[in-house]
């Protein structure tokens, strides 16, 4: 029930005091990882991994962003109160997400998120120099390979908003989801997908004899 003291945090402003005017940021991705940030309100660029994870610290510092409080599990058991500062690591979080979401096949980034969070486990609990972390790194680098391009967001109290963004790696299709533009598919072709994965869950219920069968 405690509140975390203000005097705690020392990398970030409280959202309710920061600017009144947001920042608007590109950040470009090659493989997953940012090369490039650029302010679009003064031009400020910034390339190096040092430099520009520093100046996102700024950035998201002054406007409240990257602020958590959690109770997480220690390796050895038993749960902990944290309280933590990512600004930088909060707006690379977003923007990644994003680009990625973007550009990776479905199928493939399950099956990375699921393998992102055994990585997450064995860098927390202190295996990253481990066969099977090697392993994963291994594989999260393939995964990252098509992962190219520039997000443009908005950092404002507190929040990382995603305004837009373009990759010439982009797997989305406009007129392939459009509702006015006829696709590759035929309303017949959705019709039949319907019945074909309803097989299932009507002889699951017709054996739960919740529902009958015709």
């Amino acid at each position: 029930q405690n509140q975390a003291p203000p005097g705690l945090y020392t990398k970030t402003c409280d959202p309710a005091n920061s600017p009144d005017t947001p920042d608007v940021l590109e950040i470009k991705f090659e493989r997953g990882v940012p090369v490039k940030v650029t302010n679009t309100g003064d031009g400020a660029t910034r390339s190096s991994a040092l430099e520009l994870f520093l100046y996102l610290n700024d950035i998201a510092g002054k406007h409240g962003v990257g602020r958590i409080d959690i109770v997480e599990n220690r390796f050895v058991g038993m749960k902990s109160r944290g309280i933590y500062e990512t600004p930088a690591g909060t707006i690379l979080y977003h923007a990644h997400l994003d680009i990625e979401a973007f550009t990776m096949d479905r199928e493939v980034r399950k099956i990375k998120q699921g393998l992102s969070l055994k990585f997450s486990e064995l860098v927390y609990n202190g295996f990253w120099h481990s066969p099977e972390c090697e392993f994963l790194r291994e594989c999260i680098g393939r995964s990252q390979e098509p992962v190219v391009g520039t997000v443009r967001l908005s950092v404002f109290k507190g929040q990382v908003y995603i305004l837009g963004r373009e990759s010439p790696r982009s797997l989305y299709n406009e007129e392939l989801v459009s509702m006015n533009v006829q696709g590759d598919y035929e309303p017949a072709d959705a019709t039949g997908f319907i019945n074909i994965n309803s097989l299932r869950l009507k002889e699951y219920h017709r054996l739960q004899s919740k529902v009958t069968v015709k």
